[in-house]
């Protein structure tokens, strides 16, 4: 197969793609090792679209991209035409900032990524067999679609080190940031985790665990068609009330959970 035979689109809704040929992608098949990162699949992508959690009025304009070799589909990718930078949990606003004071437009710009979701992934979504051609073919139509568009620039968020170090070699400016994970240090049981701790916080923590123990409630596991519609009005309520809280903006649709 030679690269003259691939062929991008982008397309402004995943209504105009089926969903076995998106997933078929996203997560290529059961032998794979790649698992399956439910964030990039066309039923959480689709439903944010149908929402309206992305779309019109959001500052996430759906620009969906579409690999194809001779007509099949090879790769896919979640991009978005963003008006600012909320949502994506990767601060760039001073860079927004330094290039708007050097004269430029920083936004629009093009975001590849799942949204509101800061969870690492694949972000180039290919089939195993044809993944660096693939690969190259999305990175490729997206830097043309800036270009041609004169959009100040392309960002692909939470990926891959695959993916890291390809689009280095690709050309891409590489960025690197922090976060902060939790790894077990040796510890058995949950005393011993408490016995790290200073005895402030160990006595801090254990009280909190005191008062939930002592709610006097039960805690149900649901899943799947268990969860019922009232269920739904109660986590939103809670999704709503964190949202309000310093800094916190909901961005999902109370209709995205049905």
């Amino acid at each position: 197969m030679s690269d003259r035979d691939i062929s991008v689109e982008i397309i402004g809704s995943l209504s105009a793609i089926k969903a076995q040929d998106w997933d078929a992608c996203a997560d290529p098949d059961a032998t794979s090792d790649r698992p399956l990162d439910p964030f990039t699949t066309y039923r959480f992508l689709r439903a944010l679209e149908d929402s309206g959690s992305v779309g019109e009025g959001t500052g996430w304009q759906p620009l969906y991209m579409i690999a194809r070799d001779q007509g099949r589909i090879i790769g896919t990718a979640p991009m978005y035409l963003k008006s600012h930078s909320q949502g994506e949990y990767i601060f760039d606003h001073n860079w927004a900032h330094a290039y708007e004071r050097a004269g430029g437009r920083y936004y629009p710009k093009l975001q590849i990524a799942a949204p509101f979701t800061p969870a690492t992934g694949r972000r180039f979504l290919t089939k195993s067999e044809h993944h660096e051609t693939a690969y190259r073919a999305l990175i490729e139509g997206a830097c043309q679609f800036a270009q041609k568009n004169q959009i100040s620039s392309l960002h692909a968020t939470f990926c891959t080190q695959d993916e890291y170090e390809m689009g280095g070699k690709f050309g891409l400016l590489q960025r690197e940031t922090q976060q902060f994970h939790w790894y077990n240090q040796g510890f058995n049981t949950f005393d011993d985790f408490l016995g790290a701790l200073a005895s402030r916080k160990r006595k801090n923590m254990r009280k909190e665990r005191a008062t939930a123990q002592a709610f006097g409630g039960r805690i149900l596991q649901l899943t799947g068609e268990q969860i019922a519609p009232h269920h739904w009005d109660v986590f939103w309520q809670f999704y709503q009330d964190t949202g309000a809280r310093k800094w916190g903006t909901p961005y999902l649709k109370r209709a995205f959970f049905d």
